[in-house]
This record gives C-alpha cells, sequence and structure tokens, in this order.
C-alpha cells in the first residue's frame, strides 16, 4: 500500500490550517480588531493570538515541507512535474517569510507589549500585517498552482 495517500492527507491538512488561519487573521480578525479595539488591548489581543497560532504555523510548516519532500523525492526531483518544483519553491519563499515574521516583527510586538510601548508594537504590527498578507496571497498562489498546474503549465 502506497503512503502517497496520508501524506497527501497531512500535506493538504497543514495547508488548509497555515493559509486558513492567515486569511481568518487577516480578512476576519484585523478589521473587527482595528474597529472595535483600542491600540492597548488591539496589541495584547495579537500578541495572544500569534501565541497560540505560530506554535500551529510551526508544526504546519514541519508537516508541509516533510510531506511534500517525500512525495517528491519518490518521484524523483527530476521527474517530479514543473508545478511540482514551483510549488516547493512558493513554499520555501512562504516559510522563510514566516520565520522573518516569527523572529524579527513578532519579537519586536512581544517586547513592545510588555513594555506597553504602544507606538512600537503598533509599528511591529503593521509589519507582521504587511508580510501576512502577502504570504496569504502567495499561499492562495500556491494552492492554485498545486491543483491547477497540471493543465496551466506545461510539463
Amino acid at each position: 500500500m502506497s503512503p502517497t495517500p496520508l501524506l497527501l492527507f497531512f500535506h493538504i491538512a497543514a495547508v488548509s490550517i497555515w493559509v486558513g488561519g492567515m486569511f481568518f487573521a487577516y480578512v476576519c480578525l484585523r478589521p473587527v480588531a482595528a474597529v472595535q479595539l483600542e491600540p492597548p488591548a488591539r496589541l495584547r489581543l495579537w500578541r495572544a493570538v500569534f501565541g497560540r497560532f505560530f506554535p500551529w504555523v510551526w508544526a504546519a510548516v514541519a508537516v508541509i515541507l516533510g510531506s511534500g519532500l517525500i512525495m517528491m523525492l519518490a518521484v524523483g526531483m527530476k521527474d517530479a512535474p514543473l508545478h511540482w518544483h514551483l510549488m516547493l519553491a512558493a513554499g520555501l519563499v512562504m516559510m522563510a517569510v514566516f520565520m522573518h515574521v516569527f523572529f524579527a516583527p513578532y519579537r519586536r510586538l512581544l517586547r513592545a507589549v510588555d513594555a506597553s510601548d504602544w507606538p512600537a508594537g503598533g509599528a511591529a504590527l503593521a509589519q507582521i500585517r504587511k508580510l501576512v498578507g502577502f504570504n496569504t496571497v502567495l499561499g492562495f498562489v500556491t494552492i492554485a498552482t498545486a491543483t491547477l498546474g497540471r493543465w496551466l503549465i506545461a510539463g
């Protein structure tokens, strides 16, 4: 029995958690929090939300990368379709963006909220917002590449 269906399930489940979480945060939670909450409460909310979401993203990144590489290596890197390579490249960019968010602006957000430095926290959150927006769009492009790539890309 081939492990591919199980690997594909874990791969898609992890993508759903990560990209779906970013979509929810960016499109649903962010606009409401911006209107309903003053900066101190809004920054504390985001600190707590990211504190719960980012461990899931780390797990999702590990599952996506691991399952994707196993499936790709099973067919051979040179024999894998072009859209698989494009999906891998986009995924690696998304992972790099996430790691930057986690280790730079998110750390600044944590320090700012802990120090009640609301302007610095707002600046860090604004940078996170832009990067999460970029990653959300790239996530949907990656999903499109994964699902439609065989029809859109020759190779």
